[in-house]
């Protein structure tokens, strides 16, 4: 049976997730800005440096983001206290069994937000996401090895990371150099996607979508090469905001659940052969969330699962490859399509 926090963790959790939103919009150093692309709008904080003028990204335009700056121009409160307040949810998420993150990836969660990864549209993808589907969804995670992983997997739209007239600062290189993270070579001479820590055994890869063929992209807003990868924008779409329980608490950006669960199932079917223990992972992780979905959010997995199967047969095929090895998420699944 599926285990749940508690409705205090639950709350405790949203109240953080909210406190760090606002302060993302709480340093504003000019004047908010809008500007219109492709029919969509992007806010900027604008400010002089000498006789220059800057742009700081702020977000997609939304009600929500607005709402968010217009309290943030109506009411300061002190920068300490909001610190303390965040840092006191955070020791109530612990206290009532929230994985939260160790200090080496906790450290380096935090100097990539502050440097702006995922307001520049990154998107943690792969497992630690799933840890953080764990305040999302208010369920209590184990600690077997679906949810343990010492690599982290972020993706980005190229499109966008072109479009935003912002770069993380400091640059990403110089943030992964500093925790002693060294490039991993590639078949493209001068060009890396993948970097390893020289003294640890974690890895960050840097993905994005592709449209055509599956090569090296380069993500400016970033300053990162990252690998192109197939059915990856179905799962990055419409990403949402998660917090992450290390110290005071971290912004990050994560893909929604349901999202998440289906293109597991594809993934799962997409491995090679001797990834077979990734595929069992996979196919664990998506089975979990499945299970929380059709009970929680039957619609929103109901669209997902509808949405995937309907962009082509190769779509459909390894869905179908995958549920042919987990028959319970499979009558879960076909039970949303018969209501």
């Amino acid at each position: 049976m599926m285990q749940r926090h508690s409705p205090v963790a639950h709350a405790a959790y949203h109240d953080l997730l909210r406190a760090l939103r606002d302060e993302a919009v709480s340093d504003l150093r000019g004047t908010p800005t809008l500007a219109q692309r492709n029919g969509r709008g992007y806010w900027y904080d604008s400010f002089r440096v000498g006789s220059d003028v800057r742009k700081h990204y702020i977000g997609e335009d939304t009600p929500e983001l607005r709402a968010r700056m217009e309290a943030h121009r109506a009411a300061r409160q002190d920068v300490t206290a909001r610190r303390r307040n965040r840092a006191r949810l955070v020791r109530l998420l612990r206290a009532e069994g929230f994985l939260g993150l160790d200090p080496t990836t906790g450290s380096l969660m935090a100097a990539l937000s502050g440097a702006g990864v995922f307001r520049l549209g990154g998107t943690i993808v792969g497992t630690h996401a799933f840890r953080l589907y764990e305040g999302e969804l208010g369920l209590r995670f184990g600690l077997d090895q679906t949810a343990q992983t010492d690599d982290i997997d972020i993706a980005s739209f190229e499109r966008l990371s072109l479009a935003l007239e912002d770069a993380a600062s400091p640059p990403v290189q110089q943030v992964l150099s500093d925790f002693n993270f060294a490039p991993v070579p590639s078949l493209q001479a001068g060009k890396t996607w993948r970097w390893k820590q020289t003294a640890g055994d974690t890895l960050i890869e840097f993905l994005t979508p592709a449209f055509g063929e599956e090569t090296l992209r380069q993500l400016p807003a970033l300053g990162v090469q990252a690998q192109a990868l197939h059915h990856l924008n179905y799962l990055i779409a419409d990403p949402i905001p998660a917090a992450a329980t290390y110290r005071n608490g971290v912004l990050a950006q994560i893909p929604r659940p349901e999202r998440f669960a289906i293109h597991k199932l594809i993934v799962a079917d997409r491995r090679r052969h001797e990834d077979r223990m990734k595929s069992r992972k996979d196919r664990a992780q998506a089975a979990f969330l499945i299970e929380a979905l059709a009970e929680d959010r039957p619609e929103d997995l109901a669209e997902a699962l509808e949405d995937a199967r309907g962009r082509g047969p190769k779509w459909r095929d390894r869905i179908d490859a995958s549920l042919s090895l987990m028959p319970d998420s499979a009558d879960l699944l076909a039970q949303l399509s018969s209501d």
